[in-house]
């Protein structure tokens, strides 16, 4: 089965891992403050590197405070960690309407969402295109709300020339194997607030405090730590570090792969009937994580299992958030934002990774235009 996403591992990864394996750490060490400085040059902020993508947004929303009686305004076009990790702090998540060519959260429907409960408003790169910064930051301010940015799928994408990890006021990274860059699991998340990135690296680390200024009982010893908000162990540990920089140093490849892989799918398929290709505005400069057409006259479902039974690992992103059983318990219902359910209705994303073959990808064309042409 051709997979719809893979890592790319290649002798420097390998040689990094054992180098870290071989030395006197294993968990937080050296190699965790390397990968961040790594890390930071990429994204235009600095960085504190958790052990998932999931666990960035929790971190993230926990360094914003979000709590009970707070709203959360997101997209539902989104893996459901985006709003879980909200709501698993107490607070209510809101879901506006994405825009019909990128998937992206919508500023207007975002603007419409927003109430006096307001605390954050939370972006999603979809596919790797940025969302729409300037008009969600205005959105947000106007709010008084922090904004957020779920940048899972866009490490190394830019917005009006600028790296995603510098557009809001938090931002998330993931770092799974089928992402732009991998670490095995991981995450992080950068900020240009060092009040806030010191929130994110609190909460990650248990919410120890350490640093002498800010201890409630200094006096005690040497030895002597404190927690003054509960927190949870979240760190990135030393060995994947190691692999996060090896990889950060073929990130340029790596995107101009991908580029190269979507712009021959744009060719390929520019004539397919019953096919919408990806979007891509002018001021985008994205790392496509995903390919992800529309098939229209209802035939998607037909597609996917017809591709899948050819050897094609297609996969639909994704199901809308609200649509999963444990926020149709807390009361969202079906049709809630109709751009983003048709666009499920409608969503497949085909095979993409740097190392995709023109083979494979030729494979991947030719049996696509099998099944819609019959």
């Amino acid at each position: 089965m051709l997979p719809y996403g893979r890592q790319s591992v290649d002798g420097s990864d390998v040689a990094a891992v054992v180098e870290a394996l071989r030395s006197d750490w294993l968990t937080t060490g050296p190699r965790v403050t390397r990968f961040e400085r790594d890390l930071q040059a990429v994204a235009g902020a600095p960085c504190v590197t958790v052990s998932n993508g999931t666990a960035a947004l929790h971190t993230a929303y926990a360094a914003a405070g979000i709590g009970p009686g707070d709203e959360v305004v997101t997209t539902p076009m989104t893996f459901v960690t985006t709003a879980a990790t909200a709501a698993m702090l107490g607070a209510t998540v809101v879901f506006a309407d994405v825009e019909d060519d990128t998937a992206n959260l919508d500023p207007a429907a975002a603007e419409a969402a927003v109430t006096s409960r307001t605390r954050a408003v939370t972006a999603v790169d979809y596919a790797g295109h940025p969302a729409e910064y300037d008009q969600l930051r205005k959105v947000a301010d106007s709010a008084g709300a922090v904004l957020i940015a779920d940048a899972a799928h866009a490490v190394g994408s830019a917005y009006r020339g600028r790296p995603v990890g510098a557009l809001a006021d938090l931002t998330t990274f993931s770092f799974f194997p089928t992402k732009n860059l991998t670490t095995g699991e991981g995450g992080a998340v950068a900020s240009t607030d060092p009040a806030l990135l010191e929130r994110a690296r609190t909460f990650r680390t248990v919410g120890l405090v350490r640093d002498p200024a800010r201890l409630r009982h200094p006096d005690e010893g040497g030895w002597h730590q404190e927690v003054h908000e509960f927190g949870l162990n979240y760190r990135l540990p030393d060995v994947l570090c190691a692999l996060g920089s090896a990889q950060l140093r073929r990130l340029a490849d790596f995107k101009a792969s991908r580029a190269r892989l979507a712009a021959r799918y744009d060719e390929l398929l520019a004539d397919v009937p019953g096919l919408r290709l990806p979007a891509r505005r002018a001021w985008a400069d994205p790392m496509r994580h995903l390919y992800p057409v529309r098939v229209l006259g209802g035939r998607r479902r037909e597609v996917y299992e017809r591709m899948r039974a050819a050897g094609i690992g297609v996969q639909v992103n994704y199901l809308p958030a609200y649509r999963h059983p444990v926020f149709e318990d807390l009361g969202y219902r079906r049709g809630l934002c109709p751009v983003a359910e048709a666009f499920y209705a409608e969503q497949l994303s085909l095979p993409l990774f740097a190392d995709l073959t023109d083979t494979d990808q030729d494979r991947v064309v030719d049996t696509l235009r099998t099944v819609l042409g019959s």
